[in-house]
């Protein structure tokens, strides 16, 4: 029987929240459906049951009608938590989703816990932080495709909707107010004892937050657990980035200093569609693969903040506006990775950034993924299949992780070895 239900507006994210879950043994699937009922035919002894719901840049009220969706098939399925993911760095559709997800489940009151204090994201006084700068003030307040304008959680949420919201400060005691309630957090101690004050008072039942909150919520629902084994991986190590946040920029500029191979996609490779059927384009691939076959770790990127000028410019010239340019993007690094796996690469996979990650899934027809386990904090270890293969996939979001990741994370790989319990 599902007791748990995490709706994410993303993939990196639906899996750095089951990751959460996998660590501690419980048996967690992660699927991306297609308009069909998410409780049918799952696998018998599923616990936690992580949806990627796609909305992170779907209009407002679109994404709202979504989420209520989801969570109305939640209630006929008697699943009594319902846990709606948020990016930990407050983007997407937050007061849209969560105004929707009450509203659907009927419930007084949203418990809205965003800290993630491992990852240096705190919330003091109803503001969030990225590290100590208010988050409207850091790297994700420029971002071009979903900068976050406000660093006030209730003013975030006021954007989309005119639901209540109420702030409670650390070791304050639940308010009887109906709407959302905001709690401040900046310790991993404050996100468990909120979880216990919730438990106390029967109120885990709708949910919201990041990665941080559900760390502590496995022993509070009384999820089975069971053993769980870290797979051998090929030591090759293959990073394919679709992101453009500075934080993974960085981590790419020093990879490829400590002499990891990088390839940078032009603006027709990355926004043409029909480039990679083309006969340049079928040359190209072929002297990339044979490249990649004789690398230990190599990086194929859509370039950073240089190159953003000359992708606009061409990307004007084909009409496509900023949604089209971040969509065409990920299909293109999705695409590009199937043609390698079917050109006969072998390596273990890292990709960066949800859309990428849905792009690939959906190439190679693939609705799910399991998560197996925590590489570094917010780096996740996944498995699916290609054509029968198993195929390890690691995954981060965007803005996650210190400059020398990519270098970290070659070095492990390249060590892993025999499979290993981890849990």
């Amino acid at each position: 029987m599902i007791k748990l239900l995490v709706i994410a507006d993303d993939f990196t994210g639906a899996l750095d929240t089951g990751i959460q879950f996998k660590a501690k043994g419980t048996l967690v699937r992660v699927y991306t459906p297609q308009n069909q009922n998410i409780f049918a035919g799952l696998e018998q002894g599923v616990q936690v049951l992580i949806i990627v719901a796609e909305t992170r840049h779907m209009p407002p009220a679109e994404a709202g009608e979504i989420v209520a969706k989801i969570v109305s098939q939640a209630q006929q399925a008697s699943v009594s938590c319902i846990y709606k993911k948020i990016d930990s760095a407050l983007r997407g559709n937050i007061g849209s989703e969560l105004s929707a997800m009450r509203a659907a489940a009927h419930g007084k009151q949203l418990h809205f816990i965003p800290a993630f204090p491992k990852m240096n994201r705190v919330t003091v006084n109803g503001i969030h932080y990225i590290g100590q700068v208010p988050v409207a003030d850091s790297v994700f307040g420029s971002d071009p495709f979903e900068p976050v304008r406000h660093s006030n959680i209730q003013n975030i949420i006021g954007e989309q909707s005119n639901i209540p919201t109420y702030l409670v400060a650390a070791g304050e005691d639940i308010p009887d107010k109906e709407g959302i309630l905001i709690y401040d957090a900046v310790t991993d101690e404050d996100l468990l004892q909120i979880a216990q004050r919730l438990n106390d008072c029967h109120q885990l039942k709708l949910l919201a937050g990041c990665a941080g909150l559900a760390a502590v919520l496995p022993k509070l629902l009384n999820l089975t657990q069971y053993d769980c084994r870290r797979p051998a991986m090929n030591p090759r190590l293959i990073t394919v980035c679709g992101s453009i946040n500075p934080i993974t920029i960085e981590q790419l500029d020093t990879a490829e200093k400590n002499g990891m191979h990088r390839i940078r996609l032009t603006p027709q490779q990355k926004l043409d569609p029909t480039w990679l059927e083309s006969e340049d384009g079928e040359c190209v691939l072929a002297q990339w693969l044979n490249k990649l076959q004789h690398s230990t770790a190599a990086i194929i990127d859509c370039g950073g903040p240089e190159e953003a000028e000359e992708t606009r410019s061409y990307a004007l010239t084909r009409d496509m506006n900023i949604e089209a340019t971040r969509s065409a993007i990920a299909q293109s690094m999705g695409r590009l990775l199937e043609r390698m796996l079917e050109g006969g690469l072998e390596a273990t996979l890292m990709l960066t950034g949800g859309d990428t990650l849905l792009a690939f899934m959906r190439e190679i027809n693939q609705d799910s993924l399991i998560p197996v386990c925590e590489l570094v904090p917010g780096v996740v270890l996944s498995r699916t299949e290609y054509n029968g293969k198993r195929i390890n996939l690691i995954s981060k979001s965007g803005g996650f992780g210190s400059a020398e990741l990519l270098t970290d994370l070659a070095k492990i790989i390249a060590h892993s070895g025999e499979e290993e319990l981890v849990c």
